[in-house]
């Protein structure tokens, strides 16, 4: 007989949010190391490099910046890995999005050191973890990397947040979002969370938290930002996309949100999309897969249209006949491992095409009789 699962929470060691946070980075590193090597592409360096630097300088330590380019590949990870051993660095941090945060937190690992996430777009609930998702250098999803702790530091700037494109907090939302229907689901399933255990009370609490802010404060947040301005709402914002999301999808639970994301990125007509806009597309899938409310399925239409999130395949640029495509996309979703299985109602290849296949017609009805704008292919970045 085997022994029930335990009850698990984990987070990060340490978690600090604010207006200006980026200009602190030299004393939060020094309580974790003597050697940091910080991780960030040339665009996010042109933006904090100066504030990051001297920070650094001011705390006495040492400046060790290394470019990152591209995905969070295997490749990449082993080169940063590498490249911290070469300079004798004790802790790692990324700054960026989710891509240099991921790769650092698995160079970090394979070094042997301390690792830390600098957020500077709210855009994932990625800082947070203790997983990678890792990809190919196409951008297809490959696996995801676990390790046996999280951060030692997440630190983010609410003004950098702020400064970025409206899109990225958008992605952040559409991320977020999944995080209350996912954990849900896992507990109806009774199934295995990401922490490796049950769901505790605290940690379903923190998704639903996520869940209730961003109905509440996701379009004064996103009007803000549209004007680089940081607002309550805002702070509210980021926190649930980051710290709220992150503790809630790792110690509550993955379903088909995630899974029907990971098959989106089979595909090469859905890349152009953020990784929080292929979510949406599988939060919405989910609802129709477990029989939500008519309601339920109807206000979150709504609600993420009114955000600026897709919700249908033609937004994430699949039309809707494309059977090989979409045939693509479900198989990659429900493949063995795939987070889909923590659904407590059985997905198959079939059933999730059609699913998917809904979605079109009965969004468009429904913006439709709200006065929203009927669906339509997203832009390219």
């Amino acid at each position: 007989m085997s022994a029930q699962p335990l009850m698990s929470l984990i987070a990060p060691s340490r978690y600090s949010q604010g207006r200006d946070a980026i200009a602190r980075i030299g004393e939060e590193l020094a309580r974790l190391g003597e050697v940091p090597m910080i991780v960030a592409d040339e665009m996010v360096w042109g933006i904090v490099g100066e504030t990051v630097t001297a920070s650094l300088e001011a705390a006495g330590l040492p400046v060790h910046r290394v470019s990152f380019e591209g995905h969070a590949t295997a490749a990449t990870i082993d080169a940063l890995a590498d490249r911290a051993k070469e300079l004798g660095a004790d802790v790692m941090a990324g700054v960026g999005g989710g891509s240099v945060i991921d790769s650092v937190k698995a160079a970090g690992h394979l070094a042997g050191i301390r690792w830390a996430s600098v957020p500077t777009i709210a855009s994932t609930d990625a800082p947070c973890s203790a997983l990678s998702v890792i990809y190919t250098a196409e951008g297809a999803m490959e696996e995801y990397r676990f390790f046996p702790r999280n951060p030692d530091l997440v630190l983010v700037d609410t003004q950098l947040v702020a400064n970025a494109p409206v899109r990225l907090l958008v992605a952040g939302i559409g991320d977020a979002l999944a995080t209350w229907p996912e954990a849900r689901a896992v507990a109806r399933a009774r199934a295995t969370t990401m922490a490796g255990g049950a769901a505790t009370m605290s940690a379903q609490a923190l998704a639903r938290l996520s869940w209730e802010i961003l109905h509440e404060d996701a379009l004064p947040a996103i009007a803000a930002v549209g004007r680089n301005v940081v607002t309550p709402a805002v702070d509210r914002v980021v926190e649930a996309n980051t710290l709220l999301s992150g503790l809630g999808f790792e110690s509550s639970g993955l379903a088909a949100a995630h899974a029907i994301h990971d098959g989106l990125t089979a595909v090469p007509q859905t890349h152009h999309l953020t990784h929080g806009e292929k979510v949406n597309v599988g939060t919405t899938t989910q609802l129709v897969l477990e029989s939500a409310p008519t309601a339920e399925l109807d206000d979150f239409i709504r609600f993420t249209t009114a955000v600026g999130l897709p919700n249908t395949l033609v937004e994430a640029g699949i039309d809707v006949d494309d059977h090989d495509s979409l045939r693509t996309v479900a198989e990659a979703a429900t493949a063995e491992g795939e987070t889909i299985h923590n659904m407590d109602v059985e997905v198959t290849v079939t059933t999730l095409v059609d699913a998917l296949r809904f979605l079109d017609d009965y969004s468009a009805r429904v913006r439709k009789d709200a006065g929203l704008p009927a669906p339509a292919p997203m832009h390219q970045h």
